[in-house]
């Protein structure tokens, strides 16, 4: 081992794999919703005392505590944005939390709504 390698410890690593850590090395939900950033999350009544919870679970669980966005989320606790979905679906699929979309998913078929944001566009 060269003098480099000894200078590579678990406490200068720890923010290059403190993500992958977290998410106990999972890069994807286990479900199969998809957290849109405008997403508002919000604790739900049920569930599991938060207690027993890894330091990030219960700061999620408490920006929850209110209605709150998943970027926002993201954005406080300071953790990448796929990390903070694979956490987000894990409480959602212990009961903890509820989401509530703020756009109905699917394809937008109203054409006078397109027409009207293309003239907008266009007179910019």
């Amino acid at each position: 081992m060269s003098s480099e390698d000894d200078r590579w410890t678990d406490e200068e690593a720890g923010p290059v794999s403190r993500p992958y850590m977290v998410t106990a090395g999972r890069t994807r939900p286990r479900g199969t919703y998809h957290f849109d950033l405008v997403d508002i999350v919000v604790r739900s009544i049920e569930g599991a005392d938060p207690a027993s919870f890894d330091p990030e679970r219960r700061r999620i669980l408490d920006l929850c505590s209110i209605p709150i966005s998943v970027a926002e989320v993201a954005a406080i606790i300071g953790l990448p944005l796929g990390v903070v979905r694979v956490l987000l679906d894990d409480l959602r699929y212990e009961n903890l939390i509820e989401v509530m979309t703020t756009a109905p998913r699917g394809v937008v078929t109203d054409q006078g709504l397109l027409r009207k944001v293309l003239e907008g566009l266009q007179a910019l």
